[in-house]
């Protein structure tokens, strides 16, 4: 069992954005397959054998591979987004249903929970015969839980006598779980252990205050690993009807990659859709009521105090998000070079690093700056980093930041494309989060085309310095005056917990 990782607002920011519901994610009990020795995908031209160098891309970008995206509904209402790539025998599937946390109810950790258990076993085969079944036919199974969503997958050669056997394992898992009550104790367990973790790790605590704090009643704001006490209460019974009502054939979108032909396609997807239960899609969830700005402190027993910023963000369909995206990776997204890292970090050495994020969902998803600085400036830090916010939203990005940005861009774009599993979470996301099947090239032309104008007109309508929720965890401790920029910085120190 892992946790999943919270973004990284770097170079690959939009790969990673596209699956915001992965943000702030809880446990991962399986990873869907690394795709990192693929070939990437060419839809409309035939592969080019051999490898392209440096020399042959004489200091331009890697060109964006287009996508030939085909997309039809099956019968039972499941949404199917397909691209045809023929360069490799095998296929990647990804289901995307919306069964994350924001579905638990009053039951936190449901979903999660769910989820993990649906390859604990089905009629004829406990957990180990599940994964030696996969194995066997050098296949790989995944899956995951997020606020927004649920994930399952399945990487399989594509010739028929590995993919029918394949699939037909995989339709059992998704379709007919038994829910072993052995299972359920074991994972209840772990989990259980995993929240008493969480309380010795001052970034989970701040974490999960900060979600408590921006999004109030809003289902948002319950913890997706769940609380000992609702962990207790989730029996087989509950189980059931979680996987009955959120894993039906008309709340999923099915993305499909790899060496198949349409009809072929169409057939895996029919045969997907009709395996699950019968039934509609759920409810979107309603939008956040805007939180109380202001600071609150968890006392820790560190070296250093984690802080975090954040306000309500954006719906992940929002016309601004080209704009914002843009000026966040001239903030804060961009790693080294960015307005924050560089007052932070390179002037004053008060953090080895320090980021900023949009996070788009279903509802507003959060915006958020965080770091972690010496407990004894944590107040000082704290000022600078709202005053660098507040400088860049007055005054925007200069042409010289905006053509970077843009720059480093076109240059990391193509790689959201690279490989079979990249384009299958891709579509995964275009189809949950119902964009247009053109977005990926859209949203390229749409960022060159921004001025410093927009981008600076785009973060002041969505973000107010004034209306930071605030949520530091260290020790209370007498504070300094932060160095002068350019003075040698202090050295590091440790940051984890006293004893």
């Amino acid at each position: 069992m892992s946790e999943a990782k919270a973004p990284r607002y770097g170079l690959l920011g939009l790969m990673v954005l596209l699956l915001v519901g992965a943000l702030l994610a809880t446990v991962r009990f399986s990873t869907p397959p690394d795709a990192g020795d693929e070939q990437p995908v060419e839809s409309s031209q035939p592969a080019k054998k051999g490898l392209t160098t440096l020399a042959e891309l004489d200091g331009k970008p890697p060109a964006h591979r287009s996508l030939d995206i085909q997309s039809w509904q099956t019968e039972q209402g499941a949404r199917v987004l397909f691209v045809a790539a023929p360069q490799l025998p095998m296929f990647d599937l990804r289901l995307t249903f919306a069964a994350g946390s924001s579905q638990d109810g009053d039951l936190p950790g449901l979903a999660l929970l769910t989820n993990a258990m649906l390859n604990e076993g089905v009629p004829g085969k406990d957990v180990t015969a599940i994964a030696e079944g996969f194995e066997d036919l050098g296949a790989q199974f995944g899956n995951g839980a997020y606020r927004d969503m649920a994930v399952l997958s399945l990487r399989s050669l594509s010739a028929a006598e590995q993919r029918e056997p394949a699939l037909a394992l995989f339709k059992q898992v998704i379709g007919q779980p038994s829910f072993p009550q052995d299972s359920l104790e074991r994972i209840r367990n772990q989990l259980l252990a995993s929240l008493e973790q969480q309380k010795r790790n001052p970034a989970k605590l701040g974490s999960n205050a900060l979600f408590q704090r921006l999004y109030g009643s809003h289902p948002y704001a319950s913890p997706s690993d769940g609380t000992a006490d609702s962990l207790r209460q989730i029996d087989v019974a509950a189980l059931r009807a979680f996987h009955q009502r959120a894993y039906a054939a008309g709340n999923l979108v099915i993305a499909l990659v790899g060496d198949l032909s349409r009809e072929q396609a169409e057939a895996l997807a029919a045969e997907v859709s009709a395996a699950l239960p019968a039934g509609p899609a759920l409810a979107k969830i309603g939008a956040p009521e805007q939180p109380e700005p202001g600071p609150s402190h968890i006392e820790f027993p560190s070296n250093q105090t984690h802080l975090l910023l954040a306000q309500l963000g954006v719906e992940r369909r929002n016309p601004d998000y080209p704009a914002l995206y843009l000026g966040n990776q001239i903030l804060g997204g961009g790693g080294f070079g960015s307005r924050l890292m560089e007052e932070v970090r390179e002037k004053r050495g008060l953090s080895y690093g320090v980021y900023s994020g949009f996070s788009p969902m279903q509802a507003r998803g959060p915006f958020m700056i965080s770091l972690q600085t010496r407990a004894d400036q944590s107040q000082a830090t704290l000022e600078l980093v709202r005053s660098v916010l507040s400088g860049f939203l007055a005054d925007g990005p200069t042409q010289a930041e905006l053509d970077n940005a843009k720059r480093e861009l076109s240059g990391s774009f193509p790689l959201s494309t690279a490989s079979n599993a990249d384009i299958v979470g891709q579509l995964g996301a275009i189809g949950f989060y119902d964009l247009p099947l053109n977005w990926l090239e859209d949203f390229v032309a749409q960022v060159q085309a921004l001025d410093a104008k927009q981008v600076r007109e785009a973060m002041q309508r969505h973000l107010d310095a004034e209306q930071l929720v605030v949520v530091t965890v260290g020790p209370a401790v007498e504070q300094k005056p932060l160095p002068e920029p350019g003075s040698q910085p202090a050295p590091p120190v440790d940051s984890g917990p006293r004893h």
